[in-house]
């Protein structure tokens, strides 16, 4: 039967004077209800569901065990749902999850979600999150052939070239056909009761941020609100920068062990801490730290570490004293990549983020530590790049120039998938969309800067006859860019665990959307220390915090905000 004949509507209901009772879960967690809920082969062109592939059960009193940005909750019900849809004329299979709350806590609404690195789902972990907010909510596989399959799974052919309907699918394709099915399969399955106007969002960080803006900057309004997190954009610089470090560790000669570099970054952290205002072990302020810390302070100063394991190899106890040339590779990184005429290529992570890229390896045959290429930035060499399946990169012979030729290649190779940097969003704003943007200051996966870049290349874009005030005060309208003080990549920052982090994003964009509720401060809680659990609200950019008399401040520092936002001279084109 189909769900629209079950029951009456409520609107319905009530003007014909029928009372109309919420169904029970089990009258619709069904295969064959979701069969009939499914939309039609035409709903979406090329697209075509797969009735037979439905799965449907019931799944109660599910708790989601909140962290990062997920909030905890208990005693969820929902439909867990999964189904398959195949492309016209293509052989591949794309399969999409889903859950959907129980009628009785669905609060007319559907969540989209995204991945992380080379994967374009979070699985169960993105699903739960919804359920706190009484969404319907949706993950893909991007046809990458199951769960736990990325897109460096089949990215190459057989025969080794790009397998570029996989390549668009990771890019935004996939991540479409999942929200246009999604919100049609809610609309119907819950039609027969919930209200007219059901919402739409789309959260997710790193990867699954960028993904979220892959939405927004191609489909306008597809979305009423967004929360998303660091979010990867231009991965042709991205990815190479990951290799940038054991770049500089080779072009100076000098190899420390992750300790001495661990124990530089110990150090900025202390010295900084204070320029906000407060001594809390969090650096707020990590423009006032570029512009007043000197490293060399480090130099002489003594570290010891016990005996670690790094990329699988394990690395003996290390002691000894700080030394100059490990004081340059920090300075160096932190300056960002410069080509070989001195001109700005890229951004590099802040100060006060952990050295993660610049961790050298122990080799036990010769005794020492050694600058070795791995991670996503192999991976985007080798794969994407190069096209090849390989484990390993030599880093022999790669110079500054050298990894600015790789950053333009893939400017060329991949502009119209993965830069995800187009700057004029005004399709989704005339949708009354809205935006919380929000990037980790200490984050060691993607410089913070990056962010920055972005949201300054959209304010210039979208009001280019306003003045900087006028133009930021239009901006904030719909969309705001909040820093994380201390925080790190996606997450709270062991290093400077005392920080606040904002655990409702992407409650404070619901607040926003449904109740008009502009977030001028976002909701923050302090993760540890003495004032554990206190909540302190982030300064909406370009706003820079500032404790006075132990309360927070929110004030404008434009040599601060200069420091950000560095002229990329190397590249002949605009990087937005």
């Amino acid at each position: 039967m189909h769900p629209t004949k079950l029951f009456l509507p409520l609107t319905i209901a009530a003007s014909l004077g029928v009372c109309t009772a919420i169904p029970s879960l089990a009258q619709v967690c069904t295969a064959a209800y979701i069969q009939a809920a499914l939309p039609a082969n035409s709903f979406l062109q090329g697209v075509e569901p797969v009735p037979s592939s439905v799965n449907a059960n019931i799944v109660r009193n599910f708790t989601v065990n909140g962290g990062g940005t997920a909030l905890s909750t208990s005693n969820r019900d929902f439909c867990n749902v999964s189904f398959t849809y195949g492309r016209t004329g293509r052989s591949d299979k794309v399969n999409l999850w889903f859950y959907l709350p129980s009628p009785d806590q669905f609060q007319n609404r559907f969540l989209a979600t995204g991945g992380g690195g080379l994967a374009i789902t979070s699985g169960e972990r993105g699903l739960a999150g919804g359920l706190v907010y009484g969404a319907a909510t949706a993950t893909t596989d991007g046809g990458f052939g199951g769960w736990r399959n990325d897109l460096s799974t089949v990215l190459l052919r057989a025969d080794g070239t790009l397998n570029y309907d996989m390549l668009f699918a990771y890019g935004y394709t996939a991540i479409h056909e999942m929200t246009v099915l999604g919100k049609e399969l809610t609309r119907k399955f819950y039609a027969p009761y919930s209200l007219p106007k059901f919402y739409s969002y789309y959260q997710g960080c790193s990867e699954g941020g960028r993904q979220g803006f892959s939405q927004i900057q191609r489909y306008g309004p597809i979305f009423d609100g967004v929360a998303l997190g660091a979010p990867a954009f231009r991965q042709a610089f991205l990815q190479v920068a990951h290799l940038f470090p054991p770049v500089v560790q080779n072009t100076l000669g000098y190899w420390p062990s992750p300790c001495e570099l661990d124990s530089i970054n110990t150090d900025t952290i202390k010295a900084c801490d204070g320029l906000d205002g407060l001594l809390d072990g969090v650096v707020s302020r990590t423009d006032l730290c570029k512009l007043h810390h000197n490293a060399s302070a480090s130099i002489g100063t003594t570290y010891n570490c016990s005996a670690s394991n790094n990329r699988g190899v394990p690395s003996p106890a290390a002691q000894g004293t700080v030394t100059a040339q490990a004081v340059k590779i920090a300075e160096t990184i932190w300056d960002g990549h410069k080509d070989s005429k001195g001109r700005q290529v890229y951004i590099s992570t802040p100060l006060s983020a952990s050295f993660a890229d610049a961790a050298t390896t122990f080799n036990p045959a010769t005794g020492k530590y050694e600058a070795v290429a791995g991670g996503i930035g192999l991976q985007y060499v080798n794969l994407f790049l190069k096209e090849i399946r390989s484990s390993t990169l030599s880093l022999q012979g790669v110079t500054y120039d050298t990894l600015r030729r790789w950053i333009l290649d893939g400017m060329r190779k991949f502009g119209d998938t993965l830069q995800t940097n187009w700057p004029d969003l005004e399709d989704f704003r005339v949708g009354g969309g809205k935006i919380i943007h929000w990037h980790g200051e200490a984050d060691n996966g993607i410089p913070a800067a990056s962010s920055l870049l972005y949201h300054d290349a959209v304010r210039k874009t979208m009001y280019p006859g306003l003045g900087y005030n006028e133009s930021y005060a239009r901006l904030n309208e719909w969309y705001r860019l909040f820093m994380v003080p201390g925080a790190g990549h996606c997450g709270p920052n062991a290093q400077q665990a005392n920080g606040p982090f904002p655990q409702d994003v992407l409650g404070s964009v619901i607040n926003w959307v449904e109740k008009g509720v502009n977030p001028t401060r976002l909701n923050a809680t302090v993760q540890a220390g003495l004032a554990r659990g206190e909540q302190q609200r982030l300064c909406s950019w370009p706003l820079r915090p500032l404790w006075k008399d132990g309360a927070l401040d929110c004030v404008y520092h434009q040599e601060s905000v200069d420091s950000w936002l560095p002229k990329l001279d190397s590249i002949p084109v605009p990087v937005y």
